[in-house]
């Protein structure tokens, strides 16, 4: 099976590595192609756009930024729907819209096209190591099919049923996460302005009941002043908003994440600091 991939950031290059390691043939696409060189190097061939890579490959899977990006990887001119044909498989792995995957899905079953959203979890770590969790909605069948490709860079794959449900699965692994790196953030400020040895409170803590995927990444990173993004503010504040739009068409109030939304569009809209990762959240406290 020949595979396409678009989108050569930090989590993609990571998946990319992992799928040659695994001798997939993989062929990519990327707006900038300079960020694909990493890669090119490494054997992944080039495509000059989504739909030239759509007429050499049988999977093609996308991880870009928004979801105005995902509009146009598949449906602008040089999308990936202008080549598709019959028996593809399209799986978009960013995370964006639930509504945007069920579009996705509905112009796939008009020309033959199997497609999947599966958003993933665990970061430039996970994209690295190979051992991301993926969140799966889309027919059954097809996530079974793929299941083989997706284990060459995770630790586990969830089918959690039609279209649009592993993005709603990604919405509630973002609500967590909002409340994680919230919670390191104050719990640092807090240890700080109490005079204690950070290190030892980090490593405590992650040793008891308050032990979480943030304090154990993202801590040690903000103690040697690492804000080099794992996972990118900007794409978590646009995330927020998404998980905030969907829980206000369920009718659901979030206080808590709504918080947290407010806190990353301090971070990003007024201090312009989208481009650091996650863990500059504590800039709002420091520096």
């Amino acid at each position: 099976m020949k595979i396409g991939f678009i989108g050569t950031g930090v989590m993609g290059t990571g998946i990319i590595e992992n799928l040659l390691k695994n001798n997939e043939d993989v062929t990519v696409y990327n707006r900038t192609k300079a960020h694909a060189q990493r890669v090119l190097d490494q054997g992944a061939k080039w495509a000059d756009s989504p739909s030239a890579l759509a007429e050499k490959c049988d999977l093609i899977l996308t991880m870009v930024g928004y979801p105005r990006d995902v509009e146009e990887v598949y449906f602008g001119d040089n999308g990936l729907f202008k080549a598709a044909r019959q028996g593809q498989y399209f799986v978009d792995m960013t995370t964006s819209k639930p509504s945007l995957a069920k579009k996705i899905s509905e112009h796939g079953k008009k020309v033959g096209v199997h497609v999947l959203d599966a958003p993933v979890s665990g970061g430039d770590v996970g994209a690295k190591n190979g051992t991301l969790t993926i969140m799966v909605g889309g027919e059954q069948a097809d996530f079974e099919k793929l299941t083989p490709v997706f284990q060459k860079f995770s630790s586990s794959a969830n089918y959690f049923g039609p279209i649009g449900a592993g993005q709603n699965t990604k919405m509630a692994n973002q609500i967590m996460i909002a409340g994680t790196m919230t919670g390191l953030t104050e719990m640092l400020v807090y240890a700080k302005k109490a005079g204690l040895d950070l290190q030892e409170v980090c490593k405590t803590l992650q040793s008891g009941a308050a032990e979480n995927f943030s304090l154990g990444t993202y801590g040690p990173r903000i103690l040697r002043d690492d804000y080099t993004p794992g996972f990118f503010a900007k794409h978590f504040l646009k995330d927020l908003r998404i998980a905030l739009e969907e829980a206000d068409k369920m009718g659901l109030d979030l206080p808590a994440t709504k918080q947290a939304k407010q806190l990353y569009e301090q971070l990003v809209d007024e201090k312009k600091l989208g481009n650091d990762g996650t863990q500059a959240l504590i800039k709002l406290w420091w520096h």
